[in-house]
């Protein structure tokens, strides 16, 4: 099992900040994915910064939402603070 996201919130461009349930934070740039599918929706900065964790993954209005082993293999993880 993975750990669980505990905060998120929007940073620079499409970057999200993440705080994990372990301790560890990290950056998730979704840059790369958003010309596939769904994730064009979150080109919309508006639509983007309306992201919120729901259960255990992280999931947008406008139909967008991530698996959660995706979210923390691709975080850029960071010292436990």
């Amino acid at each position: 099992m993975y750990p669980v996201v505990t905060s998120v919130s929007p940073a620079t461009g499409y970057v999200l900040q993440l705080r994990f349930d372990n301790g560890e934070t990290g950056l998730l740039d979704m840059t790369p994915y958003l010309d596939f599918g769904v994730f064009n929706n979150l080109k919309d900065k508006e639509n983007f910064k309306k992201v919120k964790i729901a259960f255990d993954t992280l999931e947008w209005p406008c139909g967008v939402d991530l698996d959660p082993e995706f979210v923390y293999q691709k975080a850029v993880k960071r010292a436990v603070e």
